[in-house]
């Protein structure tokens, strides 16, 4: 269940009951693709990053171990530790864009793994199951992740064979939900707008997926190369479509930036891999603007990754320490940046959140926006 707090402009300060917690909104979720974040941080590293919400990816569980074998297990809350909400993606994106060798058809995607080449088959029904087996808070809709940009009957064709394979999801969920063996029997079901980067395809397809009444709604196929302002221009378009009562997700972004602006546009929850990905290569986000150790500048600054910042690398490690660590291929060197980056952009969220509480989100936007996109 959603309650909206307070709302200042289109940005919302709200709260999302969920069976494992509340999510406190505008919220991001860290992404711990394999059932943990890559760069060596645990789901026990998590409570002290601030992290709220765990993503677990559906296809990479499906290939290794498996989610049969997780299912044995007791589902991913046992299996990884983590105790607070798990949200499951569909699967649909990784199909799309891990594998080479693809067929869709109305049943669903027939795609080669990208692990050992073997054939798959994905379907509503079989995401569900997946999903189902993993035990997650959070199901996503199996959906189909066009190429962007893609041709406009394409991608009315392919929207309207979303909306079909919604309605396959939302009977096999309800399906499986009341299975005595069922993981979690109050697992919730979102759906996924698409529409590329066609308005009037974005709305038709928005008005369509709410009138299934899900526990919350997402807005898929963007962040995926097209320019920050196609993102937030569709954003505003799909927004007032969007159920005011239910959670609105961007999936996949992004930069601090476009974090802000999408909060500004209406957005309650996001999931990037951006946090872990540039700390693995050395790049630390900071209030200051994007810091990259590599730099030769750091071998003798003394000084830790963020003055401002009270994460566990922060307050006992230096620039001049985690450069060499970068320089000398040592794995502390990714799970200490690992760690500041995920508290950086957990701080941001809760930084967001009592700016909106206590009626300071626009100044807050307007002394942030510019400085958290500067690299230093």
């Amino acid at each position: 269940m959603y309650r909206l707090i307070k709302q200042v402009g289109k940005a919302r300060r709200g709260e999302f009951v969920t069976p494992h917690g509340i999510i406190q909104m505008p919220a991001f979720m860290n992404v711990a693709t394999a059932g943990a974040i890559k760069g060596a941080v645990s789901a026990l590293d998590l409570k002290e990053l601030k992290c709220q919400v765990q993503l677990c990816n559906t296809y990479h569980l499906h290939l290794r171990p498996g989610d049969e074998t997780v299912k044995k297990l007791g589902g991913l809350h046992a299996f990884t530790r983590w105790q607070g909400p798990i949200l499951t993606d569909s699967g649909g994106f990784q199909v799309f864009s891990l594998a080479k060798l693809r067929n869709i058809k109305e049943e669903g995607v027939t795609f080669a793994s990208h692990i050992d080449g073997h054939r798959i088959f994905m379907g509503p029904e079989e995401s569900m199951r997946i999903q189902s087996n993993l035990g997650s808070t959070i199901a996503m809709a199996f959906d189909e992740c066009m190429e962007n940009p893609a041709e406009y009957n394409y991608a009315r064709a392919s929207c309207q064979r979303t909306v079909r394979w919604l309605y396959r999801c939302k009977e096999e969920h309800d399906r499986l939900n009341a299975l005595p063996d069922t993981v979690n029997p109050k697992q919730m079901l979102w759906g996924i707008n698409q529409g590329s980067t066609y308005e009037d395809l974005r709305i038709e397809n928005m008005r369509e997926i709410r009138k299934l009444d899900l526990d919350g709604y997402a807005i898929g196929g963007l962040a995926v190369g097209e320019p920050a302002e196609e993102m937030y221009r569709i954003i505003e378009a799909v927004e007032p479509e969007m159920p005011a009562d239910k959670p609105r997700y961007l999936m996949g972004v992004g930069t601090p930036v476009n974090i802000l602006e999408a909060v500004k546009r209406g957005v309650d929850i996001f999931d990037c891999v951006m946090p872990s990905r540039n700390a693995r290569h050395g790049h630390a986000f900071t209030w200051e603007g994007c810091r990259n150790l590599m730099n030769a500048k750091y071998e003798l600054d003394t000084l830790p990754l963020d003055p401002t910042c009270d994460c566990p690398a922060c307050r006992n490690f230096s620039r001049a320490y985690i450069h060499h660590l970068f320089k000398s291929g040592e794995m502390l060197a990714m799970r200490l940046c690992v760690m500041h980056n995920i508290y950086f952009y957990n701080t941001l969220l809760e930084r967001i959140r009592a700016a909106l509480d206590n009626d300071q989100f626009d100044a807050f936007f307007e002394e942030n926006v510019a400085k958290l996109g500067k690299r230093i």
